[in-house]
């Protein structure tokens, strides 16, 4: 598509928009008495309205019918994690069994390490990418330290080229074979968080194994952002997050992923607990942890209801939506705020864009990387009416969200960014 930097043109996109009407489901936010130019659905996506109608649902239940609600409320409590599994395998490009929704990311990225980092005298290193969210490193870290051995000699992390902002895949690839010999775990976030990079999680995948490595990625930026294949490019595990391209609230309910190759791997050493034992010896309180089939056998603890209601809520208006279409309307979005950042004549001397151009290797978050007093840009943003995101030392993050972001927010985004630049 031709862009055009007007406003005029920006409106006819959105009235084009197959997906307009999905903007009308969220609550947006206000700032000064106005809508907010909100960029920021890679860190807290926007509440849906229907969530308030899930959650009722449940506490209605809850107060008319106590604890006979796990098996006679509208949707019985009891089987809870089974409601979120079709959604999330759409979104996951998995089968529903190798999904389940539980936890919180960090604690089942721990979880999935206690079964799939398997370190060996000869076998023990771990790859990932340099600048890994710090709860990814905080976790690898201390696995590591756990089994034993020094991070320092033991954690891989692969940064970019000299003068360069992302890493090359060929790059990760090398130093998968490069270090064949003593890898146990290849781990890269789907999305990197700082720089909005989406690296090939089929290619790294295929690497890992043929290294003899298990693969796992982190898809707290990936997860309802871009088209994901886990059960057709083999990963190994990979957790997320719901609360960011999710919509499912702050501190929102978890997920992971398992592929169907481990599911009856009941011998992979785990840390159990009862609502990941046996479906239909559950309550017999036995001694004796035999794990269920599938994602299902990492579970720990009876599902959190309140918290799943609302990750249903939105996964509903995923489904309706689906996600190729939004794939379709996030590289237009991000395109347009793409060419429009280009359209201000200050790359290169004010700012440039970390986030790859290549519309295969991101998702709809552009990582702009301020060259000169890149704070006082964001404060004139955000006086402005601009809710983005600031990461240190210099990143202002912006994320066009194809479920309730428009054409004309990004061309308003461009046009306030460009008169703080100058």
């Amino acid at each position: 598509m031709q862009f055009e930097n007007t406003l005029a043109f920006a409106r006819t996109l959105d009235r084009t928009d197959p997906l307009k009407k999905f903007r009308a489901l969220f609550h947006l936010p206000k700032v000064k008495g106005k809508t907010a130019l909100y960029f920021t659905g890679n860190s807290l996506g926007l509440q849906p309205k229907s969530t308030r109608q899930f959650l009722t649902e449940e506490l209605t239940d809850w107060a008319q019918l106590g604890v006979e609600g796990h098996l006679h409320s509208k949707r019985p409590w009891l089987y809870y994690h089974k409601f979120t599994k079709k959604g999330l395998a759409l979104l996951a490009g998995a089968k529903p069994a190798e999904v389940v929704a539980m936890n919180h990311l960090t604690v089942n990225l721990h979880l999935l390490m206690v079964s799939f980092y398997r370190p060996t005298k000869s076998r023990f290193k771990i790859i990932t990418e340099a600048g890994a969210f710090s709860s990814d490193q905080y976790a690898l870290e201390s696995q590591v330290k756990f089994h034993g051995f020094d991070p320092d000699k033991t954690i891989i992390e692969l940064n970019p080229r000299k003068h360069e902002y992302t890493v090359r895949t060929e790059d990760i690839l090398s130093a998968i074979h490069q270090h064949k010999d003593e890898l146990a775990l290849v781990i890269f976030g789907g999305v990197q968080y700082y720089t909005g990079q989406l690296f090939d999680i089929r290619k790294i995948t295929q690497a890992g194994h043929a290294a003899g490595a298990v693969v796992g990625f982190d898809l707290a930026h990936a997860m309802g952002n871009v088209k994901l294949n886990l059960h057709k490019d083999q990963v190994d595990f990979a957790v997320w997050c719901s609360y960011k391209y999710l919509n499912a609230g702050p501190g929102a309910v978890a997920g992971v992923f398992v592929h169907e190759r481990h599911a009856k791997r009941f011998n992979l050493p785990r840390f159990a607990g009862w609502w990941g034992h046996h479906e239909q010896e559950r309550f017999q309180m036995k001694k004796g942890f035999i794990p269920m089939a599938g994602a299902d056998g990492w579970q720990l603890s009876n599902h959190p209801v309140l918290p799943a209601a609302a990750l249903l809520a939105s996964l509903e208006i995923f489904r309706q939506a689906g996600i190729k279409h939004l794939q379709t309307k996030s590289i237009l979005l991000t395109g347009y705020l793409e060419y429009l950042l280009n359209q201000t004549g200050y790359v290169g001397e004010k700012f440039l864009v970390l986030t790859p151009s290549d519309k295969r290797a991101r998702g709809c978050q552009l990582s702009i990387y301020m060259k000169q007093q890149g704070k006082k840009v964001f404060d004139v943003l955000t006086k402005a009416g601009v809710i983005a995101d600031w990461r240190e030392p210099s990143v202002i993050r912006v994320a066009p969200v194809p479920l309730y972001n428009t054409f004309e927010e990004v061309y308003r985004f461009a046009k306030i960014f460009n008169e703080a630049l100058k």
